[in-house]
Formats: structure tokens, C-alpha cells, sequence
């Protein structure tokens, strides 16, 4: 699989960033959500799965940028 960098609102490209795959799906870069009350919130997580918290401004710069 490659990955193509799509973007980030943080400073110099650090994450959160979204990439692109060349298999049609999104990969997200960022701190793993370690919380434990809002990890108790999650469905469904399967083995190998985490979650990461990314900022609503990102997705939307990025939904912009792709589907615009």
C-alpha cells in the first residue's frame, strides 16, 4: 500500500493528517485516543483497531480540498 499526504492542520505537517491510500480508503496519523471513559464510548473495536482524535476543521479542510 502508498500513501499519499493529503494534509494537516497543525503546524509544519505534524499530526493529526489524513493520507489517501492507493486502495481507496483514508489512513489518519495522530495520538492514540487513550482516554479511558471516552475509549469506553467506542463499538465494536476489534483487535489491531484504535481510535484517534482528529479536529472537525481538519475533516472539513480535507473534504474541501478532495471532494471540491
Amino acid at each position: 500500500m502508498r500513501l499519499r499526504f493529503l494534509g494537516s492542520t497543525s503546524e509544519a505537517g505534524a499530526c493529526p493528517s489524513l493520507y489517501e491510500t492507493d486502495r481507496g480508503t483514508i489512513v489518519v496519523q495522530g495520538m492514540e485516543l487513550v482516554d479511558a471513559d471516552a475509549r469506553a464510548d467506542l463499538r465494536h473495536v476489534l483487535d489491531g483497531e484504535t481510535a484517534v482524535e482528529v479536529p472537525r476543521e481538519l475533516l472539513v479542510e480535507i473534504a474541501r480540498r478532495v471532494l471540491g
